[in-house]
C-alpha cells in the first residue's frame, strides 16, 4: 500500500495502519528534522511532535490524498521547526556551533563501490557536507531535501511554504556558492 493508502486505511479505522506508516518514514523524516535542527533533543521532541501532529489531523480528517503524503508530512515538521524557533525568537533555522555537521547524513548511494572507489567517494561527500554547512540554512535545507532525500523542487516548495521559484532560486545561489567555495579553497572533487 502507498502511504496515501495507509492514511485513507487509518482514517477509516485501521489502527496498524499508522503505525506502517510511522515506520516507513521515521528515518528520512527524522534525517530531515535532525539536519535542521542540529541537536538530537530537540529532533527527537520534534519528531514526536510531528507524528503527534500527523496522528490529530488524520484523526479530524484533515488529510487529502493527493499523492505527496511524504511532503505533507515534511512540511508538518518544517512548521513545528519555525513555530519552535520562533518561539525562542531566534531568526535561524540552523544552530550554528562546533557540532555543526552532517556526520549523521546517511547516503550509502553514494559508497556502494569497490574498496578504492568507496573511499574516494566517501571522501567527497565529507568535502561536500563541509562546503554545505558553509551555505546559509535556507539554501542548505533545500540541497539537503533535494540530494538526500531526493524530493522533487514541487515538493521541497510545498514542505518549506516558498513558490516553487523560490526553491529554484535557493538551490541555484547554493550551487553557486559552492562552486565559489570549491574555487577559493582550490578542492577538486570526483566520484567514481
Amino acid at each position: 500500500m502507498s502511504n496515501e493508502e495507509l492514511a485513507m486505511a487509518y482514517i477509516n479505522g485501521d489502527e496498524k495502519s499508522f503505525d506502517l506508516l510511522l515506520e516507513r518514514n521515521r528515518q528520512k523524516l527524522y534525517s530531515y528534522i535532525l539536519f535542521t535542527v542540529r541537536n538530537k533533543d530537540i529532533a527527537n521532541d520534534v519528531f514526536q511532535d510531528t507524528f503527534m501532529r500527523v496522528l490529530v489531523k488524520l484523526q479530524n480528517g484533515e488529510y487529502q490524498p493527493t499523492g505527496k503524503f511524504s511532503a505533507w508530512l515534511t512540511r508538518i515538521a518544517h512548521n513545528i521547526i519555525m513555530d519552535r524557533f520562533r518561539d525562542e525568537q531566534n531568526d535561524n533555522i540552523v544552530d550554528v556551533n562546533e557540532d555543526n555537521d552532517l556526520s549523521h547524513v546517511e547516503c550509502e548511494f553514494l559508497t556502494d563501490n569497490p574498496t578504492e572507489s568507496s573511499y574516494i567517494n566517501e571522501q567527497t561527500l565529507l568535502q561536500v557536507k563541509r562546503l554545505m554547512e558553509a551555505l546559509p540554512s535556507v539554501q542548505r535545507e533545500v540541497v539537503f531535501m533535494r540530494f538526500f532525500q531526493e524530493m522533487p523542487f514541487k515538493e521541497i516548495a510545498e514542505a518549506t511554504g516558498v513558490s516553487i521559484n523560490t526553491s529554484l532560486g535557493r538551490m541555484r545561489y547554493a550551487v553557486m556558492n559552492m562552486r565559489r567555495l570549491i574555487k577559493e579553497n582550490h578542492m577538486e572533487l570526483q566520484l567514481l
